[in-house]
Formats: structure tokens, C-alpha cells, sequence
């Protein structure tokens, strides 16, 4: 199955753009060609640019604490097993302290780094870090993998704690929803959302055999989905057929 996500508001498609980010950046440090490398440092200036947002630090320390506030409230529920709750509890307290001892936005400290600040300074330009432009940069890449990897690895330290509380806070998001089947009627499904309930995340899992390409929009009243498929052309087109899919939808 294809998973495809849609975030309802603003915060939670921070969230979901930083987490895309964090899950390329692991996989590009753990690699060891020097371009690998590169754009894991390009990687962490985009996380540090979508981090810019004065207000995301806050926004997660308020949801780990409303999380925790929520979850406190499951205490002596015979439903709930006590000792996975009480470990999810923990996590949470675990990231608060860790996000609340930084100072300042995601990757503050970074930008004192004259060095790294160079290469963001041209990392954006067509050809920007050439070796003509940044010697010190290219001699960096002939370094061993293993050196290259550590320096990596120091850099993103100060990114850890929010990329470690988001995947817990996307996480507790995801398992809060129950998939059901729905049938896309000529393609098209609208649907009106429970009133009463506020939702923040859509997840929408499509069998890949049936080459159909999600195309969601959607607001606190309602969402509309159109499956489109790939023509010859290279543009997308409604499809005509029937067409079932699971639904998930996250509060």
C-alpha cells in the first residue's frame, strides 16, 4: 500500500515537512560518498529554515505537554496497559527537558559556525560550491567517510530533540485514528467530517496496482478526494472508475 498524508493546518504540516527532512538527513549521514554528504548539509539548512518560525520550539513544548495532560488522564483505565502508558509518559517528560534546555530556534547554535555558514550562504546557488568558490569546503569532502560522518553527527546534535519530539508527537497523532474502507465513486469521494471533533491529519493508503494518484483537499467541515492517474502526456486525469481505499482520519 501507498500511504499519502494531509495535514489539516499549518503546525502539523511543519511537523510533517521537518520529519521528511530528519528521515533523508539519517539516511544521507549514514552513507559515505562526499555527495551524500553534501545534501545531508543541505538537509540540515532546510531543516533549519522550516524551523525558522519563532514560535515552532513553543508549539512543540505545548504539545508534548498536552499530550502528557492527555494521556495522565488514562491512569487507572483497565482498558489502558499502565506500564506503556507510564513509558510513553516518561518519553514525553524525556523530550520536554531535552527541547526546553535549547536556546533559541532550531539550529541557533549552527549559525555561529562561520564555516557551515559559508557553504548555506552558496549552497542555494546553481554550482554555488564549486571547490573555486569554497576550497575549504571541497578539502572537507576528500576527508574519510568516517570523519566526515562525525563532524555530520556534532552538527545535528542540536537538532536531535526536535526531531526526536516530533516522531513521538506524529506518532501518538497517527495511532489516534481508526482506518475504514471507502469507495471512491468515479473517482471522486466528499465527505462531511463529524462535527463536535477537531482532526489534524488525513492518512489515505491506496493499492499500488491500481497506478491512482490521490489529490486531497479538505477544511474542519469536509474533505473532497479526486484519484487521478498518469497519462501518456505526463499530466494527470481523473480517473472514471470505482475505486476502494483505506481512510484514516487523526484528532
Amino acid at each position: 500500500m501507498i500511504l499519502y498524508e494531509y495535514p489539516f493546518n499549518e503546525r502539523i504540516r511543519t511537523y510533517l515537512r521537518l520529519e521528511h527532512l530528519f528521515q533523508r538527513l539519517a539516511v544521507l549521514v549514514s552513507r559515505d560518498h562526499p555527495i551524500d554528504h553534501h545534501y545531508a548539509l543541505t538537509s540540515i539548512f532546510e531543516i533549519m529554515d522550516v524551523g525558522a518560525r519563532a514560535d515552532l520550539k513553543s508549539d512543540v513544548l505545548k504539545d508534548l505537554e498536552k499530550q502528557k495532560t492527555i494521556l495522565n488522564g488514562y491512569r487507572g483505565n483497565p482498558a489502558i496497559a499502565q506500564g506503556v502508558l507510564d513509558e510513553v509518559i516518561e518519553q514525553l517528560d524525556q523530550n520536554f527537558s531535552a527541547l526546553n534546555s535549547l536556546t533559541g530556534k532550531a539550529g541557533q547554535s549552527l549559525t555561529e559556525n562561520d564555516w557551515l555558514m559559508s557553504i548555506r550562504s552558496r549552497i542555494g546557488i546553481p554550482g554555488g560550491t564549486c571547490e573555486f568558490d569554497l576550497p575549504a569546503y571541497f578539502a572537507w569532502q576528500q576527508r574519510d567517510s568516517g570523519e566526515r560522518r562525525q563532524d555530520l553527527e556534532r552538527w545535528t546534535a542540536c537538532l536531535t530533540p526536535f526531531a526526536v519530539s516530533i516522531h513521538l508527537l506524529l506518532k501518538l497523532l497517527r495511532d489516534s485514528g481508526a482506518p475504514q474502507k471507502v469507495i471512491a465513486n468515479n473517482g471522486q469521494l466528499q465527505q462531511n467530517l463529524p462535527q463536535g471533533k477537531t482532526f489534524h491529519l488525513l492518512r489515505l493508503a491506496l493499492d499500488p496496482e491500481l497506478q491512482l494518484i490521490p489529490e486531497i483537499s479538505g477544511n474542519r467541515l469536509m474533505i473532497s478526494i479526486r484519484l487521478m492517474r498518469q497519462g501518456d502526456d505526463d499530466r494527470l486525469h481523473l480517473s472514471s472508475e470505482d475505486a476502494a481505499f483505506e481512510l484514516t482520519l487523526c484528532s
